[in-house]
């Protein structure tokens, strides 16, 4: 696997589709400055001065494929009221295809936050987390019994609001389980849920979702090979991605071949929202036919990409060509069990 190699699989995601299933949510920010204590309470008071809204959650995932030149098709819920008007607005201003089953017993998740001196000073949340009620589920599975067929990648994104349940997963496997080209699956987890996961193709955790599911703590390559082994005996997936943050990547193509993929991030601003970027870019690599250790190791680049810069952002493939420049060709490792810790 060449720098060259890895360069022209860039141009190979124009085009491709990836389909988001899972929890779509609006992130909202109040922003503005803090000169007095409030009097009615030791609070600071925060002067707003702008305010803006950004797809959060599967939104944020979806809005990474088109970045990377894919195309997107988003599934999930929104309540019957202005947020979910807004969240709508927000995916047709990015592009992103979309089905949003609107649920009248839910209201739209909304997290809003309030910043002063680029200091969060309070996080709002708005949210019911519960499944969808059965009327809505049978309108979801009816849509997607239409479209899965033309979908060689789906992506589970559960951010743990109820749309991915045990009743949506247990449908969702036997959907694609009967299809004559069963499609990939890929989950970005959430602790709360693994045991849904039974099966799926390739899950994304980070090191503390992969050390909650495992059930120890991950620290080294030792406990991250223990981990990766634990969560492969009682899932039964097919593969697994732990991503380590600076220390870059562990992909597990099965429990013996166990590949370290190094960071290319050269500072770490802020890593929100890179979960999505990885799960993203390794999805739409997948849809345009590269193997997974390239799809990883494009994934990789543009995670180093979205760190450097500050909130939830997407990479470009521009981006990605740009970081391939900076950085010599990349130097992945196999992992073997009692090895030094990174």
């Amino acid at each position: 696997m060449t720098l060259k190699n890895i360069q022209q699989a860039v141009s190979a995601l124009r085009g491709k589709k990836v389909m988001i299933i899972g929890d779509l949510m609006l992130d909202h920010y109040m922003i503005g400055g803090v000169d007095r204590i409030s009097p009615e309470a030791p609070v600071p008071v925060v002067r707003v001065e702008r305010e803006t809204s950004l797809l959060g959650g599967a939104g944020n995932v979806a809005r990474n494929i088109v970045s990377l030149g894919g195309e997107a098709l988003l599934v999930s819920t929104v309540g019957t009221d202005e947020d979910g008007a807004r969240l709508d607005r927000l995916c047709n201003k990015a592009q992103v295809r979309t089905k949003l089953i609107r649920d009248p017993a839910r209201p739209t998740t909304k997290k809003t936050r309030i910043i002063a001196g680029n200091q969060q000073v309070v996080r709002v949340d708005h949210e019911l987390a519960v499944p969808l009620q059965d009327e809505e589920m049978d309108d979801l599975f009816n849509y997607l019994q239409s479209v899965v067929d033309d979908y060689r990648v789906i992506i589970l994104s559960d951010y743990g609001k109820g749309f991915i349940c045990e009743e949506f997963m247990g449908r969702f496997m036997a959907m694609v389980e009967e299809r004559d080209d069963r499609p990939l699956v890929l989950v970005d987890p959430k602790t709360v849920n693994y045991d849904l996961y039974q099966g799926v193709d390739l899950l994304t955790p980070n090191t503390k979702e992969a050390g909650e599911g495992a059930g120890l703590p991950v620290k080294g390559q030792d406990t991250v090979i223990r981990a990766g082994r634990a969560l492969f005996d009682r899932l039964g997936c097919h593969n697994l991605l732990i991503t380590m943050g600076g220390d870059g990547m562990a992909l597990f193509e099965g429990t013996e071949s166990i590949t370290h993929i190094p960071t290319f991030a050269r500072k770490v601003y802020d890593v929100t929202g890179a979960g999505d970027t990885v799960i993203a870019t390794v999805a739409l690599a997948l849809a345009a036919g590269l193997n997974l250790l390239m799809a990883c190791t494009l994934a990789n680049y543009a995670a180093g990409v979205v760190v450097g810069q500050v909130g939830a952002a997407s990479a470009t493939p521009d981006d990605l060509l740009a970081a391939m420049a900076e950085h010599p060709e990349p130097a992945s490792t196999v992992w073997h069990e009692k090895g030094h810790s990174f």
